[in-house]
Parts: C-alpha cells; sequence; structure tokens
C-alpha cells in the first residue's frame, strides 16, 4: 500500500476529541449549505483547540480552488504565522481532493481525519502516496453524519 494510512475509525484513542471536532466541521459544512455550496466543511486544530475553520465556497467566490480545505490552510497558516502546520490535525467532512491533498502534504499537516469517503474524486484514488510521509490518516470518523449531509444536498439538487 503507497500511503501512510491508519484505516482506524475514530471509535478508537481520540473518540471524544475527534468526535468533537468533526461535530464542528459539520458545522462549518452546514454553512456552506446556507450559500448553496456543496456542504463541506474543515477544522484544523492545534494543541486540542481549534486554530481554523472553512467551508466550501466555490460557487459565491467563482474560484474553483476555495474548497473547505483550502480555506482552513491559510486561516491556520496566519493563525501559526508559518506555512507549517506540522503539529496540526484536519478535520474535513468528505475525503479531499487531489489539489487539497497536495496543499496538505506542503504544509506537512501532522494528522488528517475524514468523515466520509470520496469514491469519485478522493485523493485515495491515486496510485502514488500524495501525503506527506510522516502524515497520519484516519477515516470514518462520523461518517454516516458526513454522507447524509452531502446525499441530501445533491438530492435537493435534483429536484
Amino acid at each position: 500500500m503507497p500511503y501512510n494510512i491508519a484505516y482506524i475509525c475514530c471509535v478508537e484513542i481520540n473518540l471524544k476529541s475527534d468526535e468533537f471536532f468533526m461535530r464542528q466541521a459539520l458545522a462549518e459544512a452546514n454553512r456552506a449549505l446556507e450559500f448553496d455550496e456543496v456542504p463541506v466543511g474543515a477544522v484544523i486544530t492545534c494543541e486540542n483547540e481549534v486554530i481554523a475553520r472553512g467551508y466550501n465556497y466555490v460557487e459565491h467566490l467563482n474560484d474553483v480552488t476555495a474548497h473547505a480545505e483550502m480555506q482552513a490552510f491559510t486561516a491556520a497558516s496566519d493563525y501559526i504565522g508559518g506555512k507549517y502546520l506540522n503539529e496540526c490535525t484536519l478535520y474535513v467532512t468528505l475525503e479531499p481532493c487531489i489539489m487539497c491533498a497536495g496543499a496538505a502534504f506542503w504544509t506537512h499537516i501532522k494528522r488528517v481525519v475524514i468523515g466520509a469517503r470520496d469514491k469519485q474524486k478522493g485523493f485515495t484514488l491515486l496510485d502514488i502516496n500524495i501525503l506527506h510521509p510522516k502524515t497520519i490518516v484516519e477515516f470514518d470518523c462520523l461518517a454516516n453524519d458526513c454522507e447524509k449531509l452531502l446525499l441530501d444536498f445533491f438530492k435537493n439538487k435534483r429536484k
């Protein structure tokens, strides 16, 4: 397997904090929903505190790079005063795309906790390790809640 990925559900060691922070990422996804954006949200923590938040803002800004993760990376770097987030954790409601995973690589983020998997555009579809070798990735934290929000959004769009 080319990835340094721990396939761990958030039922493990960080149950309370992972669920707590993923719920905050879900709150950000709901903010995106208010703007009729694809409801994806992200928070970045450092030392168990939220230092950055982001949600999809692609349609509003007419900017294909305005994904939740990118918004959160920018805010976290500004908060820390540097580009490396090697002591931080990204919580994101949907598996990052290749662009966002590439940005995560450059931040040297320590850990990524993912809600729903993206079977169409997620970075794990690649056959290479796009994340930093030291980055730990955990999947399926509140996956059902994250998936439901997305499925409901697209179902309503099709009506």
